[in-house]
């Protein structure tokens, strides 16, 4: 028989805090370990980027015929380019560009997508036929056609790197906002919505501080891998010669050279490095997208 003192009795045990559901979400993420490792690698390539000055004091401009087509050796790591220049420094400032591209288009598809697609899912009627009609007109554009064509136009306006952020940005944020205002419409009809409403609440109120944090978690996941289809984008137009202008280098500016038979066949050491980069990057940003669709999403969790 078991005796409850005084004390146990006037103070009881206060439950357990239950942890919230972005606490849940980071220690399922976490517990990802090929999501952790995809994180890890891509934070290194970001760092060795940042610190590409520090790493290698090599020009990646200027030409060297004294210098042109060697292969790998202790001087030139991955050996150098039909122009001389060393391929190592040059993946390195490359992946400044190219991850500049992903990260620019990501902020900005985002932004533009959640907007149309908060306030058409929110407001209905004739905004959401509009928006969504708009949204339509720009998703059945020909995508590498479009980017050509913009890309030339505003080529000498803008910065050549930023004219090819734009350009895919204004092309690609029709899917982000047909994702968003479908959770919108979804959101809209819980009671703490028709509460809101209720009391009196800014429409613009709602949508800031209690549609979009419940539908964060989507938006979170879309920009993910919104950041390696864009990466893509840049690369197979970089091949093409129209993306990043060719004094900057990118990874896709790079594979440029795998165009010469030559160069494919015989000297792979120009091709092959920037195409294994875009080629881990983007399954390491594929396996982070679908670590965060894992962990955020609320049926996987115990």
């Amino acid at each position: 028989m078991t005796l409850v003192t005084n004390q146990e009795v006037l103070s009881p045990k206060t439950p357990k805090k239950s942890p919230s559901p972005w606490v849940i979400a980071r220690r399922k993420f976490v517990k990802n370990k090929l999501a952790m490792i995809s994180l890890l690698f891509l934070l290194l390539v970001i760092i060795l980027s940042l610190l590409a000055p520090y790493i290698t004091t090599k020009d990646i401009v200027r030409v060297d015929l004294t210098n042109i087509s060697l292969p790998p050796s202790s001087e030139h790591w991955l050996g150098t380019d039909t122009n001389g220049r060393d391929v190592f420094t040059r993946m390195l400032y490359a992946g400044r560009s190219s991850l500049t591209v992903g990260l620019g288009c990501m902020i900005i598809i985002v932004l533009i997508g959640t907007t149309v697609g908060a306030i058409s899912g929110y407001f209905g009627g004739k905004i959401e036929q509009l928006l969504m009609r708009f949204t339509d007109f720009v998703l059945m554009f020909p995508f590498l056609v479009f980017c050509i064509v913009l890309n030339t136009l505003l080529t000498g306006k803008i910065s050549g790197l930023w004219t090819l952020i734009i350009v895919i940005s204004i092309l690609t944020w029709g899917s982000v906002a047909r994702i968003v205002r479908s959770r919108i419409l979804a959101e809209k009809e819980n009671e703490y919505i028709l509460a809101a409403q209720s009391i009196g609440c800014k429409s613009t109120k709602i949508i800031v501080k209690h549609l979009l944090p419940n539908v964060a978690s989507t938006i979170i996941v879309q920009a993910t891998l919104l950041m390696a289809v864009t990466i893509v984008a840049e690369s197979s137009l970089s091949f093409l010669g129209m993306g990043v202008p060719a004094d900057t280098p990118s990874w896709g500016n790079m594979l440029f050279e795998a165009r010469n038979s030559d160069v494919l066949k015989n000297k792979l050491w120009m091709w092959v490095p920037p195409a294994t980069a875009i080629t881990l990057v983007i399954l390491s940003i594929n396996f982070i997208g679908e670590g965060l669709k894992d962990a955020l999403n609320p049926k996987s969790r115990r």
